[in-house]
């Protein structure tokens, strides 16, 4: 069956040129987090980054591929533009300006990506410059620097260098929703999260062969990894259909409205954000702590907020649940979906259009919000939980939870809607027997 629906959509002229133009910018991608930025002592960074994997530019280095480790100029990632984004989105909750603009249709959306491009320009060129400055204070214990000769040139070049890296990824990732296939930003942080995974399996692997874990032990891990995957598409997928009736009215010799429909509202409306939001703020009290000297009361401290503590476990979860609540009530206003519904001539059967209706769907937006925020913690302490009990090495376990499993659901079911949608356009069967993914949205 998947065999030849795999054969269907190369038989697609169009799907496949799109496919094809996707995977050459993937590969454009993965080629650039592999230059180094010119200055730059390649062992001594490798082993400098070495004690930095549990900090906030561990996170980082998750999002940038892996660049960000290896001073890549393609270092900062997308990041950035995602940071750019979300303000530019903050915003247009609090400014009339920008709320102008959100309403203004493709006009108004042009006028936001070009904002968007300016502020990522403008933080690619902070962050590079804050970088720059923590290549330079990398020194090992022998006294090898990761820059052998810093001062302004430096400073200047890795400026450039991954300023442009940055804007030539958003650039890809543009080129990607323009003629490929699937969300190109979110691709590329995907494919970036999955380069990983063969050097995890091998690192398992080799512990297998050694004896450190049985075959038994090794199953339960597969049926483990099969299982969060199932529950974190079912959390992915959910939705609670709201009823909407349309009122019928007659525009000339037209009949308009009379249908009965739905209102579909995410489980998880917040997506991955909370975890992401969460763990920069967690990251930051033991980036901060890494750079005080080894007294009792900061290794002390230390202790509290490494990610196998059950302190960091707790305050982690509190805080995801938080931001589960807080994302949500940006991206989804229980106000405005009422007001739509009422300019439109729909509303829910048995409440009352305008302040009811708001208050209706606010307050069931509350309820499923609530298990799914506690969903995403647990999802989100899995890793750090596998990797302390069971000796798991912390690049595999964080295939079991956390950020980069809930990236890799989201993005893989997205991509296969839309291929399914291009083969449903042609009376070709999807990937699934009953010929329909469901889509995100």
């Amino acid at each position: 069956m998947i065999t030849e629906t795999l054969r269907n959509v190369f038989k697609i002229g169009e799907l496949r040129k799109r496919i094809l133009f996707t995977l050459m910018i993937l590969a454009i991608e993965r080629i650039g987090t592999h230059i180094v930025t010119p200055g730059i002592d390649t062992a001594a960074l490798t082993e400098g980054f070495r004690d930095l994997q549990d900090t906030l530019f561990g996170l980082y280095d998750l999002f940038a591929g892996g660049a960000f480790s290896k001073a890549a100029i393609f270092g900062l990632g997308i990041m950035p533009y995602i940071s750019a984004s979300i303000i530019i989105q903050l915003l247009g909750a609090v400014i009339p300006f920008f709320q102008k603009l959100q309403k203004e249709g493709e006009e108004g959306r042009k006028k936001i990506m070009q904002y968007t491009r300016y502020g990522t320009l403008g933080i690619s060129a902070m962050q590079a410059f804050g970088v720059a400055i923590f290549l330079q204070s990398i020194q090992l214990p022998d006294g090898r620097l990761a820059v052998p000769n810093p001062g302004m040139a430096f400073q200047l070049m890795t400026m450039i260098s991954m300023t442009a890296g940055t804007m030539l990824i958003m650039w890809l990732g543009e080129q990607i929703d323009d003629r490929g296939i699937g969300n190109g930003i979110s691709l590329i942080i995907f494919i970036g999260i999955i380069s990983r995974l063969p050097a995890a399996i091998t690192d398992e692997w080799v512990q297998f062969t050694a004896g450190q874990r049985g075959l038994l032990a090794e199953f339960m891990l597969i049926g483990l990894a099969l299982a969060i995957i199932y529950f974190v598409v079912l959390l992915t997928q959910g939705t609670r259909k709201i009823p909407v009736q349309y009122a019928k009215r007659v525009v000339g010799r037209k009949v308009y409205g009379g249908v009965n429909t739905h209102f579909p509202m995410r489980v998880n409306t917040a997506g991955v954000m909370p975890i992401i939001f969460a763990q920069a703020i967690m990251f930051v009290p033991s980036t901060a702590l890494s750079f005080f000297p080894d007294s009792e009361f900061f290794m002390a401290m230390r202790g509290y907020f490494s990610m196998d503590s059950w302190v960091y476990w707790i305050i982690y979860g509190v805080v995801i649940v938080f931001f589960t609540y807080f994302y949500t009530a940006i991206a989804l206003n229980p106000v405005e979906v009422a007001d739509n519904l009422k300019k439109q001539g729909g509303f829910i059967p048995g409440v009352r259009p305008g302040r009811k209706t708001s208050e209706f769907l606010d307050n069931i937006l509350t309820k499923i919000t609530l298990p799914a925020s506690i969903f995403l913690a647990v999802v989100a302490i899995i890793p750090a939980m596998l990797a302390k009990w069971f000796q798991i090495p912390y690049s595999l376990a964080s295939f079991f939870g956390g950020t980069g499993l809930l990236i890799i659901v989201g993005v893989a079911l997205d991509f296969l809607q839309q291929v399914e949608s291009h083969l449903f356009m042609r009376h070709y069967d999807g990937f699934m027997k009953s010929g329909k993914i469901r889509g995100r949205r």
